[in-house]
């Protein structure tokens, strides 16, 4: 338990006790980043981990860590519906952003809820019910999750325009405010070497992700390529039985190279080093690696889905293909690999306010300043 004294700063919490990894963990370190850099001076803040050391180091931020908020989600329920209303009351918080779609029983002068899961507003196929169950949970439950308390928020923040219009659908609700996630960090972008071509997929080991259509486009191409090219993916088949499949159902693909999950910066150096990405998601409440690889100013291969097309935003080299056919997708790739492909570009969409375009504009609102 932190005590609280007599701090005549304004206390930002940051409740964050349930991510560990991929795009959430990201945003996590890039909300922390800002507010460690542009906040300090005039706030007290305060992040609620479950263990601070999957972060980098935060100087001047305070941490409470939760080590047994990732066992089970009756623990999650104690924190976010009972405990944290008692630490809420304790640590008298000017702004209280649940950065985990949960919106906690908490007192504080403003409210708000980053709601990253996109589950519930998918329709799943019954191979997905049986290699990936948790998604499957939740396609079925989180609605009811994302309903409790909602409407005592300030604001509800999605990252995309279509979603605000999901959540407003869906809970019948009016504050929900788009905020795009902001890419602060930068990487060499190397030179290329002309003996192999890299294609990179850093993702997930979830269903949705899709890596099957890289696999049957992968082997459609190997029977007529030439050129020496390989795919590099951020699994390696240990994690459940979805990565197990994928990394089984590739056997015998040389140059398809599942390399683990991976420290972020791992993926930045990573993304420096390569050709092209490939980003076959059939559901994204983002798509972070689109946002991330645009530094390179490199070709892009993208899922032809309504989130890509917002994630893009403007940018020259890059096209969609439809995610359930590995011909296509094949063919772009043997396109750009001999450079005689014809991208389709991409023009930033247009989004209706309230619209924060990075964290600066998010956390102005928040704070109303």
């Amino acid at each position: 338990m932190v005590r609280n004294v007599n701090h005549k700063k304004k206390t930002i919490v940051i409740s964050a006790i349930n991510l560990r990894s991929g795009g959430t963990l990201s945003i996590l370190q890039d909300c922390l980043l800002f507010l460690q850099r542009q906040k300090l001076d005039d706030y007290r803040v305060i992040a609620l981990v479950h263990e601070k050391n999957v972060l980098p180091v935060f100087e001047g931020i305070e941490f409470i860590e939760f080590p047994h908020s990732v066992k089970n989600y009756f623990i999650r329920f104690y924190y976010e519906y009972y405990y944290f209303k008692q630490l809420s009351e304790e640590l008298n918080p000017y702004l209280w952003l649940s950065l985990h779609d949960m919106t906690p029983s908490v007192k504080a002068e403003v409210r708000a809820v980053y709601c990253h899961n996109p589950a519930p507003f998918y329709k799943l196929c019954w191979q997905q019910v049986y290699l990936d169950p948790k998604f499957t949970l939740f396609n079925l439950f989180y609605k009811y999750i994302y309903k409790i308390n909602i409407k005592e928020n300030d604001y509800v923040i999605v990252q995309q325009g279509w979603l605000r219009e999901k959540f407003k659908e869906l809970f019948n609700i009016s504050s929900v405010l788009v905020s795009y996630p902001e890419n602060e960090h930068h990487y060499d972008i190397e030179n290329l070497s002309n003996d192999k071509y890299r294609f990179f997929f850093p993702t997930l080991p979830r269903s949705v992700k899709n890596i099957e259509v890289i696999i049957d486009a992968v082997r459609q191409l190997n029977k007529q390529e030439n050129k020496q090219f390989e795919v590099l993916i951020t699994i390696d088949g240990s994690e459940n039985s979805y990565a197990k499949r994928m990394v089984n159902y590739a056997g015998g693909i040389s140059n398809i190279k599942f390399v683990g999950q991976i420290p972020r910066q791992t993926v930045f150096d990573l993304y420096g080093k390569t050709n092209c990405l490939i980003f076959p998601s059939r559901l994204e409440t983002w798509g972070l690696p689109i946002t991330e690889f645009k530094n390179t100013q490199r070709p892009m291969l993208v899922a032809d889905l309504p989130y890509a097309y917002e994630t893009v935003g403007d940018y020259e080299k890059v096209s969609f293909f439809q995610p359930d056919n590995p011909t296509q997708l094949a063919q772009f790739m043997s396109e750009v690999i001999l450079e005689q492909h014809q991208f389709s570009g991409n023009k930033a969409v247009q989004v209706d306010h309230p619209f924060a375009e990075n964290w600066s504009d998010l956390f102005g609102i928040l704070l109303k300043e």
